[in-house]
């Protein structure tokens, strides 16, 4: 697809008008000094700085005309063709590695009855807590209760591995690093945020447009999480899912359902994406 230099311009420009939402307030409160458990998440837990998230890519597939697209040369992974400059596939290995945890994850059936333990194995009899400046909802005493009354059954090495040691061995999975394509599934909260890791991943590959429509999804998501959490942030003004109560299950699991329908539907472009890049890569060989 070729985009004329006004096409793409304009692009660029509403996608850098959409994500300024989400960095301005995040590079406000890093000036003060001050920091938000559930807004600045994804600019520290994940490497993509906000500059990154704001500079805008076309995807693989598209050619951008106009003699301003040469400037695009300065990055990594472009190249110029008759038409214009287009993106190309680099990295083989990088590329195809994310192409089959994509399609494992998306092949699998979503499972919904974690209840959001997982944050709750972060804390669970220890003095450390990860986020410091905000209270246990139930109290150190409460919150191991409520480890102790579950099965907990997390799949997500990245979440895992900051369980404290007494909770490591109640967990059902011992998930690792080179068994997350044969674990994780699409039901999986902490998977479906990082679709927004695959997609910058992935750069210049993946359209800005998808990789920001993933990092909303993935705000999105962290809010859920943070509220089914065993802190208390209320005074931020979320409201608390009690995942101890039925109810709070009940709103935990409807949650969780919806998501991984629209997460399903990112990974579903993410992997168009990469299969095309894949076959690319194999057929230059």
């Amino acid at each position: 697809m070729l985009l004329t230099e006004s096409c793409w311009q304009a692009r660029r420009a509403a996608h850098e008008q959409r994500v300024d939402r989400w960095i301005a307030p995040h590079l406000e409160r890093r000036r003060r000094g001050e920091a938000h458990p559930v807004e600045d998440f994804l600019f520290v837990y994940y490497s993509h700085r906000p500059g990154q998230l704001r500079r805008w890519h076309p995807g693989f597939g598209t050619v951008l005309g106009g003699e301003s697209a040469r400037a695009f040369l300065d990055r990594r992974g472009y190249v110029e063709t008759a038409d214009g400059v287009t993106a190309i596939p680099e990295r083989p290995q990088t590329v195809a590695w994310i192409r089959d945890l994509l399609a494992a994850t998306a092949g699998r059936t979503a499972f919904a009855g974690c209840f959001g333990l997982h944050e709750w194995a972060m804390v669970y009899r220890s003095d450390a807590v990860r986020h410091e400046a905000w209270p246990l909802r139930l109290g150190r005493t409460g919150t191991d209760r409520v480890v102790e009354a579950h099965r907990i059954r997390c799949s997500h090495h990245d979440a895992f591995r900051f369980f404290t040691p007494a909770a490591s061995g109640r967990n059902a999975l011992q998930p690792t690093r080179e068994s997350q394509r044969d674990l994780e599934q699409p039901g999986c909260l902490h998977a479906n945020m990082d679709l927004f890791k695959w997609a910058y991943k992935l750069t210049p590959l993946i359209p800005s447009e998808l990789v920001a429509d993933c990092f909303a999804l993935a705000r999105e998501i962290r809010a859920v999480d943070m509220r089914a959490s065993p802190y208390d942030l209320t005074s931020l003004g979320y409201e608390p899912i009690p995942i101890e109560t039925p109810a709070g299950k009940s709103a935990y699991i409807e949650a969780q359902r919806e998501f991984s329908q629209r997460a399903q539907i990112l990974r579903t472009e993410l992997l168009g994406y990469a299969d095309r890049a894949v076959s690319t890569l194999e057929y230059s060989r």
